[in-house]
């Protein structure tokens, strides 16, 4: 696949895989992209992963046509990215590696060595000239390992940009782009985002034509899109109003005081979107809350804390900074409810979190005061 005149794409399509990272279910697989830059020198941008070296390679060779590779350029170090490049290395024994100081460490734990005598050490404002085409450099520190570099090509307009607007999924299934991209975001970078506003800043004093990163499709029309979405998503503001509800249910009674939330929600013409969280994508979920403005937590007191889907989903909220949003709770506790004082415990170090007036508590089943409630909470959120 031909990226401009001088670059190629040289990544491969996994679908082994059904847990990205151990964790993230990847129905529609995942992508490992690599790039070459033909040009004087050549230079190669990244490998992939192991079980796909033969093939990355046979696609090199491929492109080069006979021609040696003059330098490896390591945005990242994550094995998906990193783990074929001793194969590579030993094959072209007269290639430069380029990276940061911080990746040649980790060449070290994960190779055995650093390859002191073949290294290139860069970081904020390096460049590197090819001949016709001048790479300029920029640290990208945690975004999301404390080793990335971006690169961006001068003459090309392309920014190589490591795991930043990256997305799950191979590159030859159609879906919507932003959708995979935030669950991938959210769930990998989202703790991030102070670092993910760093890297933007340097980005703003390029001229993007092309994104070329190192999961999902390269972006190449309307790139401004791409950047106020990752502009959103790392300063954490609300992509969009509406209202996501995650609940947990043992008999029934908090599932049918959600559903009946959902159905004033509804009514109100508040968009809604709703997660039983023993059974969903946990990782969608905590995207989806992400994106919307406001979240109602639905659960039961367990062994005198929170139903134990609902505290690992507080806790992907947490540990992936969830702030500036309005959350609502639904409680049900049939002798000792202490649900509401654990959620508000859990979210007590999150930032602007506006709890709703109305806190929805139910004793076993709904009655007439919790269903009044239930009225109040939606006429609060719908506001």
């Amino acid at each position: 696949m031909f990226i401009s005149e001088d670059i190629r794409y040289i990544g491969v399509n996994d679908y082994r895989k059904d847990l990205f990272e151990g964790q993230y279910a990847v129905p529609q697989g995942i992508a490992y992209n690599s790039y070459v830059i033909l040009d004087e020198k050549i230079a190669v941008m990244d490998t992939v992963d192991a079980d796909f070296t033969k093939e990355w390679l046979e696609k090199l060779e491929h492109v080069l046509e006979g021609r040696q590779p003059d330098y490896l350029i390591v945005h990242h170090m994550e094995p998906d990215h990193s783990a074929s490049m001793a194969i590579f290395l030993e094959r072209y024994p007269e290639v430069v590696v380029v990276a940061s100081s911080k990746a040649f460490a980790m060449m070290k734990n994960f190779f055995g060595k650093d390859y002191a005598e073949r290294r290139l050490i860069v970081g904020d404002g390096d460049t590197l000239c090819l001949g016709k085409h001048i790479l300029r450099f920029a640290t990208a520190l945690m975004v999301h390992w404390p080793e990335v570099i971006v690169t961006y090509d001068e003459t090309d307009k392309v920014l190589f940009s490591a795991d930043a607007f990256g997305k799950f999924g191979a590159l030859d299934v159609e879906e919507d782009w932003a959708t995979e991209a935030r669950r991938y975001y959210i769930g990998i970078v989202g703790r991030y985002g102070v670092q993910v506003q760093a890297l933007l800043k340097k980005a703003a004093t390029f001229d993007i034509q092309t994104i070329c990163p190192l999961h999902g499709p390269v972006l190449s029309d309307n790139i401004p899109y791409y950047l106020n979405l990752y502009h959103t998503w790392s300063s954490y503001e609300a992509e969009e109003e509406g209202v996501v509800i995650a609940y947990t249910s043992i008999y029934g009674n908090t599932k049918k005081a959600v559903n009946l939330l959902a159905d004033r929600l509804k009514e109100k013409g508040c968009p809604i979107v709703i997660y039983d969280l023993a059974r969903c994508d946990m990782a969608a979920a905590t995207a989806e809350a992400f994106k919307y403005s406001k979240l109602v937590l639905a659960t039961t007191t367990y062994n005198a804390d929170i139903f134990p889907f609902m505290k690992e989903f507080i806790n992907h909220l947490t540990e992936r900074m969830f702030q500036k949003r309005t959350v609502g709770i639904i409680e049900n506790g049939s002798w000792a409810p202490l649900a509401s004082r654990v959620i508000r415990g859990m979210l007590k170090d999150s930032k602007d979190i506006a709890f709703t007036e109305t806190t929805v508590k139910i004793m076993s089943a709904l009655n007439e005061e919790s269903m009044a409630q239930l009225e109040s909470l939606a006429e609060e959120l719908s506001k």
